[in-house]
């Protein structure tokens, strides 16, 4: 059977863990200490979910990356055993249609290929100028505010916002239409009929700027998807359904980088000199790399199924059983990162797993990359007194979406 009945125990008759796991108290951006344990211990192991089920915990970054290239394993969240993230999730993966983010090869290999050019390092690095201007103009408008004041709202969110929408052509005036129902489809706070109300009215709006792209076509990713439906490569649900999509992802975990990133380095002060008082971009390309690997943002782990056994690390995973992947785990393995629990911006760290790895890598890493790279070189050489305006525990810290983050981060200079 895919899963443990409730109440069952492991062969070794052992307990099994609850999942997610408490963090240490005083210890917010490092992962739980159970996981740690686990990763060292029983690297590949089943825990407990939500819903009773148990699928197995993958914590070790080489284990990451070879069942994360397998192809018998699936993304396919319609599968009865997939281990949904919660309740939420669960409820309206059946009516979630088919997107880059829940298919597998063929069909993933197709709906990627039609969106994956916008997104290319070359096209990506043509936008540094635009973004550049969008920072600067956000950093010059806090300055000019009031102070203290909230990073996550005065910088942190609006950067990848604007940003997104300048590279699909949806108008930044509709800022708040979308950060709102993007929001809230992700939020596990909701219930399904309310995340699915957020996923209808982003459909909607997406669904009229589209119409019009068709009309009058611009430079920007819906246009382009537009080309393709005319040609045949795409239906227009899956154009719309892929703007939805993007819209969503393209600014919710960029912005909870940018401040948590932020809180990290003021966390490790020499670290951020070393950040401020650096004008090479390799540098500044590696320390973007590092926070990514401290921190890893997506805490609720990649879900996946298994399409057939699978024999791995001394156990064997049956066809239908599931599989939950802590990216934060793999990201602080001392076997793939020595002295893994240290922030060190000088460490090669482009091996990281915050983006996911295999065919189902993040699309937008290279644009959350550029992003990030941006205002890490701006902010703190800008605003050199840039500090703290509350304690690190004065702090609310939140998980009802995607990323794991920060409520607010106030900021004083």
């Amino acid at each position: 059977m895919a899963d443990t009945p409730i109440g069952a125990a492991t062969e070794d008759a052992a307990p099994i863990p609850e999942y997610p796991m408490p963090r240490a108290t005083g210890c917010p951006l490092a992962p739980p200490p159970a996981v740690g344990a686990l990763r060292g211990e029983k690297p590949i192991t089943k825990v407990r979910i939500w819903n009773g089920t148990t699928p197995w915990l993958i914590t070790r970054h080489a284990d990451q990356r070879a069942l994360l290239t397998d192809p018998r394993v699936s993304n396919d969240d319609h599968e009865p055993a997939f281990p949904h993230v919660n309740a939420h999730r669960a409820a309206i993966a059946p009516h979630t249609p088919k997107l880059i983010t829940n298919t597998d090869a063929p069909e993933h290999t197709r709906l990627r290929r039609s969106v994956n050019a916008p997104f290319l390092v070359k096209r990506i690095e043509a936008m540094r100028p635009a973004v550049q201007r969008i920072v600067d103009d956000l950093i010059d408008e806090m300055l000019a505010g009031p102070n203290p004041a909230d990073l996550l709202t005065a910088l942190a969110l609006p950067v990848p916002s604007l940003v997104i929408a300048e590279l699909l052509g949806v108008p930044y005036e509709d800022h708040e239409l979308f950060q709102e129902n993007s929001n809230r489809v992700l939020d596990s706070s909701l219930t399904a009929d309310e995340a699915a109300e957020a996923g209808r009215a982003l459909s909607t709006y997406v669904g009229t700027l589209f119409q019009r792209k068709l009309a009058e076509p611009g430079d920007d990713v819906l246009s382009e998807m537009g080309a393709k439906v005319r040609a045949g490569e795409m239906a227009p649900q899956e154009a719309i359904s892929m703007g939805v999509a993007m819209l969503i992802a393209g600014h919710e975990t960029t912005a909870t980088m940018i401040s948590l990133g932020t809180l990290a380095l003021f966390e490790h002060p020499d670290q951020l000199a070393l950040l401020r008082e650096s004008d090479d971009p390799k540098f500044v390309n590696g320390a973007v790399d590092e926070l990514l690997r401290h921190l890893s943002i997506v805490h609720s782990g990649l879900r996946r199924v298994a399409k057939d056994d699978i024999e791995i690390g001394g156990q064997t995973i049956r066809q239908g059983d599931g599989l939950l992947f802590d990216l934060q785990a793999a990201n602080w393995d001392p076997e793939a990162f020595p002295e893994s629990e240290r922030l060190d911006l000088t460490r090669p760290a482009r091996q990281h797993n915050a983006f996911g790895y295999g065919p189902h890598q993040c699309l937008g890493q290279n644009l959350a990359r550029l992003e990030l790279q941006v205002v890490y070189s701006t902010l703190y050489r800008r605003v050199p007194t840039l500090r703290p305006a509350a304690p690190i525990d004065r702090l609310t810290f939140n998980h009802t979406g995607t990323a794991y983050g920060v409520g607010c981060l106030p900021v004083t200079w």
